[in-house]
């Protein structure tokens, strides 16, 4: 796990985006689902001048599964929070950060005999 910066809001000069601890706790609590699933293993944060990023990991030496992205400069247009696939399409996006986990949490949904 990486965390470069506290900054919680904008990418101004010299700050970075980051995810405020009411985000980190909504995004932990499904990657402590997931983690129980089986599904994920492993989780890296990065926070740069524009975007603050959750990557998910199945395993600590591959690709991320899925970015969960927060991108401020959007909050006005479609929305700062996306889901982001590991072939780098947006799987969902939107103003509400319940809402877009909303896409990985069908995944927890399975059938049971």
């Amino acid at each position: 796990m990486t965390i470069h910066s506290p900054t919680p809001f904008t990418g101004s000069q010299g700050e970075r985006v980051a995810f405020h601890r009411t985000e980190l706790s909504v995004i932990l609590s499904l990657y402590g689902r997931m983690v129980a699933a089986g599904e994920w293993r492993d989780y890296g944060l990065s926070t740069l001048t524009d975007v603050a990023i959750f990557s998910v990991f199945r395993r600590t030496a591959e690709q991320p599964l899925y970015r969960i992205e927060k991108r401020p400069k959007m909050q006005g247009k479609q929305g700062m929070y996306s889901v982001v696939g590991m072939n780098g399409q947006i799987l969902k996006r939107g103003h509400d950060l319940k809402t877009v986990l909303r896409v990985l949490e069908r995944k927890l949904i399975r059938v049971v005999e």
